[in-house]
């Protein structure tokens, strides 16, 4: 389920940037007393009440200015405010209300969305002072009082906005449907797969509007099953990211990451692997997603005998850090192969929501640490109590130690691969704890 999205906005030089850093608890966005510093929105994860959304830091707003950088900076923050479910709007409680403030409420009040007013640096204790009633002019509702540098007030604010949320709202799709996130570089034929998918079932229930401009789902029943595939914009290297919404387009593509089942990393066969591949994928393992690497434009590719054999050797190369991960050589254009990425993406799904009984999982560490024996190191041998599934979607384990310092590396691969040699497990990261044993 995709996170909600908070929009920190208001006028240059309020304190944004400050209090963003403050709500994520690290120091994410540039600080400087100089209006103009944050020119491109900023996000990160902020967890309040156990409950996360995505916060999005913006550059100023200036309404009126003919000045090129601000106007690009509005704009920015005009996407950041079209995607966002709340928005937090920063005030200067030492400027007062500014003809500037008045104009970006007015902005904020025709988006129709929620907003919650933050009156920012009243930073002395005690009383609050008689300007920071001023600020009920704007017509916002009550402002709240915040401190981005000390942190005061900063749990009213955030209980402000998570009560204009609604974390318990229904998933979109039931839990019948496959969520198929569509990633990769831009130009690599994401579009073209999901149209050739959609085109050729003709049995589409509807195609549905994302919640942004740039991502759509296109739902599709067949025979293999129901699926929600979402096409994304294209990942650039963060130097080639140079327009407004290009950069708005990279936040929806990992924010489409965190609310599927399975990623199918499209890579140009014209082109081959590069080291944005590696980041984009990098990106679904560290998410702990099923994984598929399609191979498009295989059509395009002079072939003789040998040459996928040869494309599939140095793939699992280039993808050593993924060795979990399945190839499918395919082409959007003509539909060479498609139909098979229903049966793979179904499969590694089933594979990432495998559950291991605790029985079988300690059979193989039994088998596994006869096999070889654990490490040891000044006389003292690791001792493997036995080893549980915690958790799916990734398949996560727990692994009880005498010692976590001697369980090396290279061990816990060597369990992994015996693990994934017994069960399968093809397509899916896996995670293991360790967890030492009370000594008493």
């Amino acid at each position: 389920m995709s996170k909600p999205v908070v929009a920190v906005v208001g006028r240059p030089n309020v304190g944004k940037s400050t209090l963003f850093n403050k709500l994520i608890g690290q120091r994410l966005s540039i600080v400087e007393d100089t209006p103009g510093v944050t020119r491109d929105r900023i996000y990160a994860e902020c967890e309040w009440r156990n409950q996360t959304v995505m916060l999005i830091d913006t550059g100023g707003i200036e309404p009126r200015t003919d000045d090129v950088i601000l106007s690009q900076m509005r704009r920015q923050a005009q996407l950041a405010i079209d995607s966002a479910e709340v928005i937090i709007l920063v005030t200067d409680l030492r400027a007062g209300v500014t003809a500037t403030d008045q104009d970006v409420a007015a902005m904020l009040l025709k988006s129709g969305k929620p907003i919650v007013l933050c009156v920012n640096k009243c930073d002395a204790i005690g009383a609050i002072p008689p300007e920071f009633y001023e600020f009920y002019n704007l017509g916002l509702g009550d402002p709240i009082a915040v401190s981005s540098v000390h942190g005061h007030g900063t749990g009213d604010l955030l209980d402000a906005v998570y009560d204009l949320l609604d974390f318990n709202k229904a998933e979109e799709y039931d839990e019948n449907y496959v969520k198929v996130a569509v990633i990769g570089k831009p130009n690599v034929g994401k579009s073209s797969l999901v149209n050739r998918i959609a085109g050729e079932e003709r049995v589409i229930v509807s195609s549905i509007a994302g919640t942004t401009r740039d991502a759509t789902d296109t739902v599709v029943e067949n025979e293999h099953g129901k699926f929600v595939f979402i096409d994304t914009a294209g990942i650039r290297r963060k130097a080639k990211v140079e327009d407004a919404i290009e950069r708005y387009s990279v936040l929806r593509s990992y924010m489409a990451v965190d609310r599927a089942d399975v990623c199918v990393i499209l890579i140009d066969a014209l082109e081959g692997f590069t080291e944005q591949d590696s980041k984009i994928a990098g990106y679904a393992h560290e998410r702990g997603k099923a994984s598929i690497v399609a191979v498009n434009k295989w059509d395009a590719v002079e072939k003789d005998g040998k040459t996928m054999e040869e494309f599939r050797k140095k793939l699992e190369q280039d993808f050593s850090f993924m060795s979990y991960v399945p190839f499918l050589f395919i082409s959007a254009k003509t539909g060479q192969r498609v139909e098979r990425l229903f049966d793979l993406i179904e499969y590694v799904n089933n594979q990432n929501s495998m559950r291991i009984s605790t029985g079988k999982l300690n059979d193989v560490l039994a088998y596994a640490t006869a096999r070889v024996q654990p490490p040891s190191d000044k006389g003292k041998r690791l001792r493997i109590f036995y080893m549980t599934q915690a958790s799916t979607r990734p398949p996560t384990f727990v692994t009880f130690v005498n010692d976590q310092e001697l369980f090396h590396f290279s061990y816990r691969r060597y369990l992994e691969n015996q693990i994934r040699e017994t069960f399968g497990m093809e397509g899916t990261p896996i995670r293991m704890l360790v967890r030492e044993r009370d000594k008493k």
